[in-house]
């Protein structure tokens, strides 16, 4: 039986209103909301937003836009009688960072928007959203109230999944669905393409996503890939990517946490890097609190891989760089699981992060290196 839908609740011109909310990172709806509209300015709104109320926007769309990017410049704009707070470690600057980024986001997610049933959205100028809403939510129920930030999110990963983003070693392009990660950062899928491969028979893919690593395998001639995810959303995006390339044949996606049933000579994994609790679904493919499945993964692998088979664990080292991780536990997983390190292939971050020293984790990631660790079974 499924549990009712979470209600956002209101007052407008005197009259007690609820409609359906929806939050794709599970939000509970605002306990205060105010109606507003194109006369609200930015510090009225940012003051509301602050103390935790909610402005349902009734104005139009394009100034409700204007809203929020003026929000989002008064949040970065630092008081001038206020000094911010200097971290005396790599940890607590990233902490830092994350506390500022949720707060950031909880601001911003206050100006709501009101959808009609069909996904349409009745404000002035309001553009038509159906398409990139049913990409998301699916079929349309009922009217309901999100987040306008939700929504240009919407928006955006609309448009990356319509133009797709090109995979140098492919030399085709990867089409990224909402909340699936998108493979930006191409120096980890390079390794994966230049690294030996013991056998082309079989490999795991552990953690599909987009499905661009069962992809590039593919293109390497492994005759079968067997690749898994727990996450229906990416297991559709990986289906749809490798049918668009043709692999289909070849790849077998199946819905697991983890590790599929039987052995194969090659293992692949690329997990979460930075263990850290997630503010969003879109952040599970970049932060895993307590590094749960990077231990998950090492601690099974090794009832996963044929006797002289590989398990190529794809990562950064920017945890340890941040102080989140040691490289004395990370050494001590892998002797745990039964595994010895034979091989390990490194590159470069060259995402512009890496080169922006304004960026306040800047001093850890220009020390940042990816790399494909090649393990066996002792």
């Amino acid at each position: 039986m499924n549990s009712p839908s979470p209600q956002l609740h209101w007052i407008e011109n005197d009259e007690a209103r609820s409609c359906r909310w929806h939050a794709e990172n599970g939000a509970p709806p605002p306990k205060r909301v105010q109606i507003a509209d194109d006369r609200m300015n930015t510090e009225t709104a940012y003051k509301l937003a602050c103390e935790g109320t909610a402005l349902l926007w009734r104005g139009d769309f394009h100034n409700g836009k204007q809203l929020l990017q003026s929000l989002a410049r008064r949040i970065d704009k630092k008081p001038a009688n206020k000094k911010a707070k200097v971290p005396t470690s790599a940890s607590e600057a990233f902490h830092l960072h994350r506390q500022a980024q949720s707060q950031r986001a909880r601001v911003l997610a206050m100006l709501l928007i009101p959808f009609e049933a069909d996904y349409s959205i009745s404000l002035r100028r309001a553009p038509d959203v159906k398409l990139a809403c049913a990409e998301v939510y699916g079929e349309s129920k009922d009217a309901f109230v999100t987040s306008l930030r939700e929504l240009l999110g919407l928006i955006g990963a609309h448009e990356w999944r319509k133009n797709g983003v090109t995979i140098k070693a492919l030399d085709a392009k990867i089409h990224p669905y909402y909340g699936v990660f998108s493979p930006v950062r191409g120096e980890y899928i390079d390794l994966l393409a230049k690294a030996p491969l013991p056998s082309t028979e079989l490999a795991f893919d552990i953690g599909v996503g987009t499905g661009v690593l069962s992809a590039v395998l593919a293109k390497r001639g492994v005759k079968k890939i067997i690749a898994t995810d727990q996450d229906l959303r990416a297991l559709a995006c990986a289906r749809e990517n490798l049918s668009n390339l043709g692999y289909s044949e070849q790849v077998t996606l199946q819905e697991a946490d983890l590790f599929p049933a039987g052995r194969a000579p090659l293992v692949v994994c690329n997990p979460p890097w930075v263990p850290a609790r997630p503010n969003s679904p879109i952040e599970y493919a970049v932060y895993d609190p307590d590094s749960h499945m990077l231990k998950s993964f090492l601690a099974g692998v090794a009832d996963h891989m044929e006797p002289h088979g590989e398990a190529w664990l794809i990562m950064s080292d920017f945890a340890q760089h941040l102080g989140l991780r040691t490289a004395e536990e990370f050494f001590g997983w892998i002797d745990a699981g039964g595994l010895t390190v034979i091989g390990k292939l490194d590159i470069k971050p060259q995402h512009p992060k890496s080169t922006d020293a304004t960026d306040p984790l800047h001093a850890a990631r220009v020390k940042e290196v990816t790399s494909l660790w090649r393990l066996k079974l002792k």
